[in-house]
């Protein structure tokens, strides 16, 4: 039972580790506008989910894109994230 729970979290931890660095996150629309434009949102690791968290309470239903601060290459995985509509 032991061994099936430490490779039942392994993958969680794995995933973890490879959130490091600095990264930039907008919100945009569907035709890909910058919906706040004047604001500079960066996150460092995992923080990341604050702030697109932060940017999906703002403005529902838009596409968070998250990018690495320094070669402004997406994040795979997370970059794209569509914020959930309001209810």
């Amino acid at each position: 039972m032991k061994k099936l729970l430490l490779f039942g979290f392994a993958p969680l931890l794995a995933s973890c580790v490879t959130l490091s660095g600095t990264y930039k996150l907008r919100a945009v629309d569907e035709a890909g506008t910058d919906l706040a434009p004047h604001v500079n949102l960066t996150a460092q690791g995992s923080g990341i989910y604050t702030a697109r968290n932060a940017l999906c309470i703002n403005f529902p239903g838009a596409r968070v894109v998250i990018e690495d601060a320094q070669t402004g290459a997406a994040l795979k995985g997370e970059s794209g994230y569509r914020c959930p509509k309001k209810r």
